[in-house]
C-alpha cells in the first residue's frame, strides 16, 4: 500500500488536528496518522481552553476529527516506524507496512510523562495525582494539597499551588537550601522531607507514605513527569533538539524545523504547553507547510516553464537546415572592436555567429544556448572557421561557472509574455569579471517593414529604459554607452532598410 499525500501528519492531538484542519481549509491532500493515545487522556475534562472549558478532551478530539474531515482530510490508526528523506519527498513507512509520500511531515505526537518512580501515581494520574495547576487547580482549589518536587522547577510549581489553598505540603526529598526553605515557610507550605515511598488512593482521596512509615492524606497531588518524547522514527532525519528536559524539537514560529520539510507542533516543540498552546503550534504549522508548499509550486512552475521554453527554441532550431545566417551582428562587432581582448561569454549564443567572430579577433570565447541543436551547429562553424570557442548547452549566464572580461547578449528576446529577460541579464552582469564589460545589444524598435505588431510581441526598450530596470549598483558600473543605433538591412521584399539596435555597454569598477 502506498500513497502520496501534499502533507503527512503523525498524530492526531489538538495540534495535529489543527494543523490538519489549516491544510484540508487550503486544500491540501492530507493524512492524519494518529496512535490514539493523547497525552490528555487520563483528564476527565479540560480546563483553561476558552470556550471548550469543561469539555471531555476525546469529544474535543472527536469534534476536530469532524471538521478537519469535512476538508477532505484523511486519517488512518497507527503509528509511524520511519520517516526518510527522498529528496523532494518524505517516505513515511507505518508500523505495518504501509507506506505513504509526502511533500512535507508535520511531527505532532506530544510527549509521554514519565512519572517519579513511586507506586500508586500512574493508576491515580489524572484523578488525585495532577501536573498542572492551570488544567486541574480550580477543581481542587480550598483543599489538602500536595506537591511532589522532582527537581529545582518544582518550586515555582509549589508556589502556583499555593495559591490554590492555605493547605499546602512539599515532598522535597532533597533538602532545601535556606532560601528556598524561608521562602516556603513563609507562606505557610509544610515541608517534608523523608522520600515518598507510595501513593494510595482512598475514596476520593490520595494516601502519601513517606519512607518513615507516616501517611499523609491529601486530596490531590502535584507532580511534574519527565517529559519523554517517542520520535525515533525520525531519527534518520537528524532534527536539532533543544537544550531542555526532554530535548524538544527546535522550530520557528510556523513549526519548521532544521529539516525544510519536516514541521513540528505541540507538546514535541513546548513540552509544558498546554491545550490551547498546542492549538495555535498546529494550526501555525498547517499554515507554515502550506506556505511552502505553495512557494514551492510557484518554483516549479517557474522551473517547468523554463524547461518548456527551451524545449520550444529546440524544436525551432531543429526544424530547420539553419536558422540564422551564420553573420557576426554588425552592431556587436563595431562595439567591441574597440576592446582590449580577453575572456568572453555569449549568452543565447544560437549558432555561434558572434562566439566564433569573438574568437577570430583574439577572445577566448565560450558560447551557451538552451538549444542542442544550435551549440551542435556553432561547434561545426567555429571548426569551419579555424577557432576554438568552447560551447555548450545550458540556460542563461549562470549555467557556466566563472567570471569573464566580457559578457554579451545580443537579441535576447522571446514572444512569450512571462520571458525573464531582465532576470537573465542580471545573471549576465554577475558573471562580468572587476574591469570588465557586460555588452546588450537589443532590438530597441520593430522593424519598419512591420505595418502591424501583435500584441503578443516581445517588448522592445531603449537602452536608458532597460539600464533603470537592471538596477545596477552605479557604485560599481559606469555606462560607457547607452544608444539607440542605425543598422542597415534588407526588407523581406528585398528593398534596403534598416533596424534599430539597442545598445548598452557597463563596465564594472576594477
Amino acid at each position: 500500500m502506498h500513497n502520496e499525500w501534499d502533507a503527512v501528519i503523525i498524530g492526531g492531538g489538538v495540534a495535529g488536528l489543527s494543523a490538519a484542519q489549516m491544510l484540508g481549509r487550503s486544500r491540501r491532500r492530507t493524512l492524519v496518522i494518529d496512535g490514539g493515545m493523547p497525552r490528555n487522556r487520563f483528564a476527565g475534562h479540560m480546563h483553561g481552553v476558552l470556550g471548550q472549558d469543561g469539555t471531555p478532551p476525546a469529544d474535543l478530539l472527536a469534534t476536530g476529527r469532524a471538521e478537519a474531515g469535512a476538508y477532505g482530510v484523511e486519517f488512518v490508526t497507527g503509528s509511524v516506524a520511519d520517516v526518510v528523506d527522498h529528496g523532494d519527498r518524505l517516505i513515511v513507512t507505518r508500523d505495518d507496512g504501509a507506506t505513504d509520500t509526502a511533500r512535507a511531515v508535520v511531527i505532532a505526537t506530544g510527549i509521554r510523562d514519565e512519572l517519579p518512580d513511586v507506586p500508586g501515581l500512574r493508576e491515580e494520574w489524572g484523578r488525585t495525582v495532577h501536573h498542572c495547576p492551570y488544567c486541574h487547580g480550580w477543581e481542587a482549589a480550598g483543599r489538602r494539597l500536595a506537591v511532589l518536587a522532582t527537581s529545582a522547577a518544582s518550586l515555582h510549581q509549589i508556589e502556583l499551588v499555593r495559591q490554590l489553598s492555605d493547605d499546602v505540603t512539599a515532598f522535597t526529598t532533597a533538602p532545601l537550601d535556606e532560601a528556598s526553605a524561608v521562602r516556603l515557610a513563609a507562606r505557610g507550605v509544610r515541608i517534608v522531607s523523608a522520600s515518598v515511598r507510595a501513593a494510595t488512593g482512598r475514596d476520593g482521596v490520595l494516601a502519601v507514605t513517606t519512607q518513615d512509615g507516616a501517611e499523609h492524606v491529601v486530596d490531590a497531588l502535584f507532580t511534574a513527569g519527565e517529559p519523554v518524547l517517542d520520535i525515533g522514527f525520525a531519527a534518520g532525519l537528524v532534527l536539532a533538539r533543544a537544550d531542555a528536559p526532554g530535548a524538544p524539537l527546535v522550530a520557528d514560529p510556523r513549526g519548521a524545523t532544521s529539516h525544510p520539510r519536516v514541521f513540528a507542533a505541540g507538546n514535541v516543540i513546548a513540552p509544558f504547553g498546554n491545550v490551547p498552546l498546542s492549538m495555535g503550534a498546529g494550526s501555525m504549522a498547517g499554515a507554515g507547510v502550506n506556505a511552502m508548499l505553495a512557494s514551492e509550486d510557484f518554483d516549479r512552475a517557474v522551473t517547468e516553464r523554463a524547461a518548456a521554453r527551451n524545449a520550444a527554441w529546440e524544436d525551432r532550431y531543429a526544424a530547420e537546415e539553419r536558422f540564422w545566417s551564420d553573420r557576426v551582428n554588425a552592431t556587436m562587432a563595431a562595439v567591441v572592436a574597440g576592446l582590449e581582448p580577453g575572456t568572453a561569454r555569449d549568452v543565447g549564443s544560437g549558432e555561434g555567429g558572434d562566439a566564433v567572430w569573438l574568437a577570430g579577433h583574439g577572445w577566448r570565447a565560450t558560447g551557451v544556448d538552451v538549444s542542442e541543436t544550435a551549440v551542435r551547429r556553432a561547434t561545426a562553424l567555429a571548426a569551419s572557421r579555424g577557432v576554438d570557442v568552447d560551447f555548450r548547452t545550458g540556460d542563461g549566464a549562470a549555467s557556466v561557472p566563472g567570471e569573464f572580461d566580457l559578457v554579451l547578449a545580443s537579441f535576447l528576446h522571446s514572444w512569450e509574455p512571462d520571458f525573464p529577460r531582465i532576470g537573465m541579464l542580471r545573471d549576465a552582469a554577475s558573471r562580468v569579471a572587476a574591469g570588465g564589460r557586460l555588452l546588450v545589444v537589443s532590438h530597441a524598435a520593430p522593424p519598419p517593414w512591420a505595418r502591424e505588431v501583435p500584441a503578443h510581441a516581445p517588448v522592445m526598450r531603449s537602452p536608458d529604459e532597460e539600464l533603470v530596470l537592471l538596477d545596477l549598483d552605479p557604485d560599481e558600473w559606469v555606462v560607457e554607452l547607452a544608444e539607440v543605433r542605425r543598422r542597415e538591412a534588407t526588407a523581406p521584399d528585398g528593398t534596403a532598410a534598416h533596424l534599430d539596435d539597442g545598445v548598452l555597454l557597463l563596465r564594472r569598477a576594477g
